[in-house]
């Protein structure tokens, strides 16, 4: 059985969007709102371990992740779809990508995670390990990622809706996941058609990262800096972002 998945739209162009790790296929804000469902169908799937999957175990690893998505499209009956994925998500797309590129239309990573290991240093890596048991460490991460200059009560909802709609486990799992595999190899090399969407107050995976550790690796990639955003741009600018996804979609 496929994963739990929100569907919007009912336009000949079929998409996958893949959550962060804060997030769920609720967890969009309102960037649903502003999709064209005239050209394009949505399908906003749930991870394991979140949201209306939350009680569907498993490793919760990169590969478990692209055959859940590939096995969702199967059951949609979806021989070919364009990928986006927030953050974490923007490293299980590329797998997605590498398990089957003939079936990838486009793909989009909004503030992606790089297919390899991402290098954290020590400090950074006990704030990101702790957040699992640890509301705290959760709204400082959204709080630091969305350049410290948004009111404490989006922190706050965000940092609610992560402890809402994931499971302990899932959430500690998938740190692993986008955090230390590395598969930056495979590929290096794609000639496929790439988008990086990120917010110009992300501290993290911001331009610089983007231009060092993803756009080498895919010759046609593109980048777009969002004024105004930091790492949750559905929230920060929905709009900007609707625009952005569906006029490289459109291509």
């Amino acid at each position: 059985m496929a994963n739990f998945h929100r569907i919007t739209g009912s336009g000949d162009h079929r998409v996958i969007a893949l959550h962060g790790w804060f997030g769920s296929a609720a967890g969009w804000g309102s960037l649903p709102d502003y999709l064209d469902g005239s050209r394009f169908t949505y399908a906003f799937m749930d991870l394991r371990g979140y949201g209306g999957s939350r009680d569907s175990t498993g490793g919760y690893t990169v590969e478990e992740v692209a055959g859940d998505v590939l096995a969702l499209a199967d059951e949609l009956g979806w021989s070919d779809f364009s990928l986006v994925g927030h953050s974490m998500s923007g490293k299980f797309v590329q797998r997605v990508l590498v398990d089957a590129p003939q079936r990838v239309r486009r793909l989009i990573g909004i503030s992606p995670v790089p297919a390899g290991a991402f290098p954290f240093d020590d400090d950074s890596w006990g704030l990101f390990s702790g957040a699992p048991d640890s509301r705290e460490n959760r709204y400082a991460i959204i709080d630091f990622t969305t350049g410290n200059r948004l009111t404490p009560t989006f922190v706050n909802a965000v940092t609610q809706h992560s402890l809402d709609h994931s499971s302990r486990d899932a959430f500690a799992a998938y740190l692993l996941a986008w955090a230390k595999s590395d598969f930056a190899d495979q590929v290096k090399g794609s000639e496929a058609a790439v988008k990086l969407i990120v917010g110009e107050h992300d501290p993290a995976l911001g331009a610089a990262t983007m231009e060092q550790m993803i756009m080498p690796s895919y010759p046609n990639a593109e980048l777009e800096v969002l004024p105004n955003a930091g790492h949750y741009s559905m929230f920060e600018t929905p709009v900007a972002l609707a625009t952005s996804i569906e006029g490289f979609l459109s291509r």
